[in-house]
């Protein structure tokens, strides 16, 4: 059968700037096998499928899976599906907010000034052991000199963030990608005063990964909030900042954080791209 289908350009006002997601709707009667076939097939960093929710509150529930696993959570799939699930004519229980069930349970976004999640609980945190740390260096192929912090910061999809000296550091990493493992890790460090206020970004930010079938992703919200959750919480970035991301892929990711006392919002604009139909499921 057919089935309503969007993608989704998020984090960029920039047409196609920033990372696209799959937007499967009215995805009822599909199955798991079936759903992880076609997010291998479209070969995004992530595709969603919308579906009834379970839970009282919830406006809708979505399934989100990379090419080759499915995850609890994840950001840009987030702004994504929701904004597909606003133009294809949903209407929210409330008129501010919508209220999406996935497998980290339940995530509220507002829509103004633009759609943005509240992020949800880190499920892991903290320092990583000392064999963790150096499994990090070495997949960055950086020394203990090169780095300021490193902190796990996993609100589902596994991150563990690393922080550096500058925005240009982040840039000038060349990863060892067959060092991985199971590691998903973020890179984040400062812009100078004068490149920020060219690019209109603080910080500069990147995701980086095996296991996916993508080894860098352009512009990654769960990352983004995980990162904020942990920087702004100890002063090192300031309650309100935009970060940069997908530079060195050719994208103009710009991911909008602000923390209200102990919610961190992440938000970025979102643009349809593609419109049709799917052939899915019996």
């Amino acid at each position: 059968m057919t089935r309503p289908f969007r993608q989704v350009d998020v984090f960029s006002s920039a047409p196609l700037g920033g990372n696209p997601v799959a937007v499967v709707h009215d995805a009822e009667g599909l199955g798991t096998e079936e759903m992880q076939a076609f997010a291998g097939w479209t070969n995004l960093s992530e595709t969603t499928f919308l579906l009834e929710p379970t839970q009282p509150g919830a406006d809708y529930r979505l399934r989100i899976f990379t090419p080759t696993e499915e995850l609890p959570f994840a950001g840009h799939p987030t702004l994504g599906s929701a904004h597909a699930w606003l133009e294809a004519g949903g209407v929210p229980g409330s008129s501010g907010t919508l209220v999406q069930e996935c497998g980290t349970g339940l995530v509220t976004l507002r829509r103004e000034p633009r759609l943005a999640f509240a992020a949800p609980p880190l499920v892991r945190s903290g320092p990583p052991t000392a064999e963790e740390r150096a499994a990090v260096l070495t997949a960055l192929a950086l020394d203990e000199d090169d780095v300021l912090a490193v902190e796990w910061c996993d609100n589902g999809p596994g991150w563990i963030g690393v922080l550096l000296p500058s925005a240009d550091a982040v840039l000038a990493v060349t990863a060892d990608h067959g060092s991985f493992g199971d590691l998903d890790i973020g890179l984040v460090g400062r812009h100078t005063d004068a490149r920020a206020e060219e690019v209109g970004a603080l910080v500069e930010v990147r995701a980086l990964f095996r296991a996916h079938g993508v080894v860098e992703d352009p512009v990654t919200g769960s990352l983004n909030a995980s990162l904020a959750q942990w920087l702004t919480a100890d002063g090192t970035l300031p309650a309100s900042y935009v970060a940069a991301q997908g530079t060195l892929l050719g994208r103009s990711g710009r991911v909008h954080v602000e923390r209200e006392e102990d919610t961190v919002w992440v938000g970025g604009e979102t643009r349809t791209v593609v419109v049709g139909e799917v052939a899915l499921g019996a």
